[in-house]
């Protein structure tokens, strides 16, 4: 497989480091397109991949394609390479609020397509992506890219009306853990601990918690009660995060973050 990503932010970067650390890829098998020399050499100086600043050099090398661009260019890069590519070439998108049905239309022919929506976490390995794809992509080929993404992370299918979903609750989420992060560690610095310290303290706190989620398969709720003890601190903060409405806060941040991926 020849694998060739149009653009290389942050985003395609981490996944990138993913797939190299792996070694699922040589690096000789992937191509990267970046519209600036500034940006190609310093992708290849921490890469060491190929890289060019024609999108269409990028697609005919490449058997799979990844499009990752912002939304917003999205449509100018299909115009650009549209007439590049050829049928049995697979097109995969990363971007929110881009259909299917809609990168086909800006393709304007019959395209295997598959659209994904992985996260920022993809940067030490511990990513989350949902997955689904048009008609045309064949089983093999779908487990082939979902292969590609277990690099960097956990891959789930999902239907394609819930991707926008996964843009809430798994590609923006990662914004509000820093935030509750940094909102503990800002109290514990408060009450006299070094800042180093309290972000270490909350951090580990959060990776293990949602460890526990994950390997245990009890219910958050479950996981919750274990640790409040009647009468005890831990009841009380939870009350003063019930009473502050942080559980409303959390579904309305993401109520609104799913109406925006529908509307880009």
């Amino acid at each position: 497989m020849k694998l060739g990503f149009i653009g290389c932010g942050n985003m395609a970067a981490a996944m990138l480091r993913g797939i190299l650390s792996k070694n699922y890829m040589d690096k000789s098998d992937i191509i990267i397109s970046e519209i600036s020399q500034a940006a190609i050499d310093k992708v290849q100086s921490q890469m060491q991949v190929a890289a060019t600043t024609d999108n269409k050099e990028a697609v005919r090398k490449s058997d799979v394609i990844i499009l990752s661009v912002k939304p917003q260019y999205y449509k100018e890069v299909i115009k650009d390479i549209k007439d590049e590519l050829q049928d049995e070439q697979l097109i995969v998108t990363i971007a929110p609020g881009k259909t299917l049905e809609w990168v086909e239309a800006k393709i304007g022919k019959p395209t295997k397509i598959i659209r994904t929506m992985p996260n920022t976490p993809a940067l030490v390995q511990e990513g989350m992506t949902g997955v689904c794809s048009n008609e045309r992509v064949t089983k093999e080929e779908l487990q082939q890219v979902c292969n590609l993404f277990k690099c960097f992370g956990r891959v789930e299918l999902i239907p394609e009306n819930l991707m926008d979903v996964v843009t809430a609750v798994s590609a923006s989420s990662p914004a509000y853990v820093f935030m509750f992060i940094e909102a503990m560690a800002d109290a514990a610095v408060a009450d006299g601990m070094p800042r180093a310290q309290a972000y270490q303290f909350a951090a580990q706190a959060v990776m293990g918690s949602a460890k526990m989620v994950l390997e245990t398969g009890m219910h958050p709720g479950e996981l919750k009660d274990m640790v409040c003890s009647p009468g005890g601190t831990t009841i009380e903060a939870v009350r003063v995060l019930e009473n502050k409405g942080m559980r409303s806060a959390v579904i309305e941040a993401m109520k609104s973050c799913v109406g925006k991926s529908r509307s880009l």
